[in-house]
């Protein structure tokens, strides 16, 4: 079946209103960043200087890439794993109950995947770059190899197939992941109280923070993307907690320049085995000085 068939009127105003939707919500979360911030750049990247702006180009930069080989890749790959529908969805299951299940299946799927970005020495190569960010904004969330999307869209694709997913699902999953992840990464400051409620439901700023942190049992952990039960479900929570000095990026290494990040995954690199999560792996506290001097280049 011709591509252009299946991207009937509908589908093409579902891509019109995802793309605006996540727009308007990336201006609202820099806005929101700008006049309530929860945590202070380190000093390097503060006072909005040259520094600032170079890290803000890699970001974009990034995500520039990765919009043009959505359009040339992922969007034709989607297309044709959702029209295969190699079997019939049960007949039993109310319709409008299918895109919930969907959303909730795909959400197992990419935390599993996000986890073996992790895990597999191959798949870090790629997921480092978006790690290596020395501090959070919505910007972050835009901040991946291609390699890496264009890896995630062929085993998405092969769920997809499987689960018999249809489009308009995936869209609209897709359209969820590009919200939740400019919400979590975002540096704003949400009412205690408030993130507090959600974090029993979906991935919050505090809780992926932590997942930034700057030490490796921590990274390698609180894989969650939309909902928040699946790391408890499948104990790969951490017991830190966000703090106003918590150095971000990836324990052992510093940023790199745009052209530097696009070819890390050529580098080698040591072989990296999930540490453990539990009691065992609790960092000893440090005081606020050696937090300090951890944000700084």
């Amino acid at each position: 079946m011709e591509i252009a068939a299946i991207l009937d009127s509908a589908l093409q105003q579902l891509l019109a209103f995802k793309g605006l939707l996540v727009l308007l919500w990336l201006l609202l979360a820099l806005a929101l960043e700008q006049w309530r911030p929860a945590a202070l750049p380190p000093l390097h990247l503060a006072g909005y200087g040259a520094a600032w702006f170079a890290r803000w180009g890699r970001n974009l930069g990034f995500f520039a890439l990765n919009a043009a080989l959505s359009t040339l890749l992922v969007l034709p790959v989607t297309i044709w794993a959702a029209s295969l529908q190699l079997w019939a969805r049960p007949a039993e299951v109310p319709p409008l109950l299918w895109p919930l299940i969907d959303i909730v299946l795909l959400d197992l799927w990419i935390y599993w995947w996000h986890r073996a970005n992790h895990v597999v020495p191959f798949l870090w190569r790629f997921h480092e770059v978006h790690h290596r960010d020395r501090h959070l904004d919505a910007t972050s969330a835009l901040r991946f190899h291609f390699g890496e999307l264009f890896l995630s869209a062929l085993v998405r694709a092969a769920v997809i197939i499987a689960l018999a997913v249809p489009l308009q699902s995936v869209l609209i999953f897709e359209t969820l992941v590009l919200v939740a992840a400019i919400f979590h990464h975002a540096n704003w400051r949400i009412p205690a109280g408030l993130e507090r409620a959600l974090g029993y439901l979906v991935i919050t700023p505090a809780r992926h923070w932590v997942h930034h942190h700057r030490v490796r049992r921590d990274t390698d952990s609180t894989y969650g993307t939309i909902f928040s039960f699946w790391d408890p479900l499948f104990r790969s929570t951490t017991p830190t907690e966000r703090t106003q000095l918590m150095p971000i990026g990836v324990e052992g290494r510093d940023e790199a320049d745009f052209i530097a990040l696009i070819g890390l995954p050529s580098q080698a690199v040591a072989t990296r085995s999930t540490p453990p999560i539990g009691p065992s792996a609790i960092a000893p506290a440090r005081a606020p000085a050696e937090l300090a001097r951890e944000s700084q280049p």
